[in-house]
């Protein structure tokens, strides 16, 4: 498999990482854009949202989990941050593992873009 995360979770691509237990990873985004931007990804490999089975319901509710449990260790939980994850080409996914976008420590507009 060719998958950049995979290989990052394989520590055969180095990252800025941030937390890891037995399901999760996450790293520092090599191209922030906000003060606070982690990505959170599962250790399991699911190419998209639209990939996710019944079986990976857990695993998702453990990305939520860790992007808020950061949030509050950062400092900025009760301010506000933002969580994005991306869907395919059209929606802005870029690397064909499923991901969670963690942003904070900047006021956020809406829409989005």
């Amino acid at each position: 498999m060719d998958c950049l995360f995979c290989k990052i979770i394989k520590r055969e691509i180095p990252a800025d990482i941030v937390y890891e237990d037995d399901e999760v990873l996450a790293f520092n985004d090599i191209n922030p854009q906000a003060p606070t931007h982690i990505l959170i990804i599962p250790k399991k490999h699911i190419a998209t949202l639209n990939d996710i089975e019944e079986a990976d319901l857990a695993i998702i509710g453990r990305l939520q989990y860790t992007a808020a449990k950061l949030a509050k260790e950062r400092g900025f939980a009760e301010d506000g941050y933002r969580v994005v994850m991306n869907c395919n080409e059209m929606g802005g996914q870029t690397v064909y593992h499923i991901h969670m976008h963690l942003m904070g420590g900047r006021e956020f507009t809406w829409p989005a873009g």
